[in-house]
């Protein structure tokens, strides 16, 4: 029977201390070593922050709580700032130091180190839903916890076109595609997306945002030459809320912005200054706008610190969230009896079954053909300067 995380994120309680407790299995043997590389400096850290400070939350939680079958979690980490041969360089360091999981960040840098943790037999979880990732054969110890980016973009295009007929719109819609010009960007454009456009009657285009555009007029400019109805973008927060407030003073009230996960958040909102209103966000990971169960373990261990899940925001529990999936993997491993080794960990993670976030994400679901623990994910939007739920849970076939 699926053990269900929820019961254990309800309240830092006996129980919950119990359930990480000494078990069959997990008698203390010192720490479990687990890497990690966070952009706390480079172009994507408005998002790599709270993402990172969630991650290590939960651990300082969990230790706090009796660790993991009675042994302490060692999270060592350190800042890459989005740059690819840093994070090589600590991926092989972290790995020398006896690390038997690792947690990533960017698409660029987790797709570059693939093939070595394949050969290093390291479970891998990253802040990439690179579709490829998800896929065994290619990359056979990676493990999405999110939806994948192109997964992701499916379903706001079938989203797209029931609205579009919904309003009665005539021959095919038009989505422009903006992108951060990175292989984070292009990932859903390149990995199916605009295939699958094309399969559905929908005429899309990409549109690069330059990295450090002050101003992106000009490519809006050309979006409205394109005629397009719908814009999604495929960036972070910073420079979509920077399009919005563009897109605003060019007058285009008559278009729907959309944004894919990572810049589906309240950063959004707050830098775009009322530019945002109407967006709609496509989030694997729910809000801490909106109540969910698993989300009251964060804001409490938050409150306990003085500080809110609110104001950290939607990046921290999508890092606690998944911190929690990697360490599931190693708890069930641990019960289980068997030797701490990435080769095992990577066994027990792949036996998840519709394992429970207590709603803040769809539930998970790894197997030996499909690391892509989540297709499911809602629609939100934003009303009065807060994300509103605007579908249930939705995924592609």
């Amino acid at each position: 029977m699926v053990r269900r995380w929820t019961l254990l994120f309800v309240v830092v309680s006996l129980l919950a201390v119990a359930s990480f407790g000494c078990r069959p299995g997990g008698q203390a043997q010192g720490p479990v070593k687990i890497g990690a590389i966070f952009d706390l400096s480079g172009p994507t850290s408005d998002v790599g922050l709270p993402y990172s400070e969630g991650i290590r939350g939960f651990v300082e939680w969990l230790n706090d709580n009796g660790g993991l079958n009675g042994r302490q979690v060692e999270l060592v980490w350190q800042d890459y700032a989005y740059e690819v041969p840093r994070a090589e360089q600590l991926y092989s360091q972290f790995v020398q130091e006896g690390v038997v999981a690792f947690m990533g960040w960017g698409t660029g840098d987790t797709e570059a180190l693939r093939s070595r943790i394949a050969d290093d037999k390291i479970p891998f979880m990253s802040a990439s839903y690179s579709h490829v990732l998800g896929n065994p054969d290619e990359a056979p110890y990676n493990f999405l916890v999110g939806t994948s980016y192109s997964d992701q973009f499916f379903i706001v295009l079938k989203w797209i076109l029931e609205d579009w007929q919904a309003k009665g719109g005539s021959g095919a819609p038009k989505v422009a595609f903006m992108h951060h010009p990175s292989p984070f960007g292009l990932s859903p454009w390149e990995q199916g997306g605009k295939e699958f456009a094309a399969q559905n009657g929908i005429e899309a285009q990409a549109f690069e945002m330059p990295r450090g555009a002050t101003d992106f007029t000009p490519e809006l400019s050309r979006i409205q030459e394109f005629g397009a109805q719908y814009v999604v973008f495929q960036t972070v927060s910073s420079p979509a809320s920077l399009a919005l407030k563009n897109a605003k003073s060019l007058g285009m009230t008559d278009v729907t912005f959309i944004c894919l996960n990572w810049c589906a958040d309240e950063i959004l909102v707050e830098l775009a200054e009322g530019a945002a209103e109407g967006t709609i966000g496509a989030m694997p990971f729910t809000p801490p706008t909106v109540e969910a169960e698993g989300l009251k373990a964060p804001a409490e261990f938050l409150a306990s610190k003085g500080e809110s899940l609110e104001s950290k925001g939607l990046h921290y529990s999508q890092g606690w969230w998944t911190m929690a999936v990697m360490v599931e993997g190693i708890r069930r491993t641990l019960e289980g009896g068997n030797e701490l080794t990435g080769e095992n960990v990577k066994m027990s993670l792949e036996e998840l079954r519709n394992f429970e976030t207590g709603g803040v994400t769809a539930p998970i679901t790894f197997t030996t053909e499909d690391h892509r623990g989540s297709k499911a994910m809602r629609l939100f939007i934003v009303r009065d300067g807060r994300w509103e739920p605007l579908t249930d849970f939705r995924s592609v076939e």
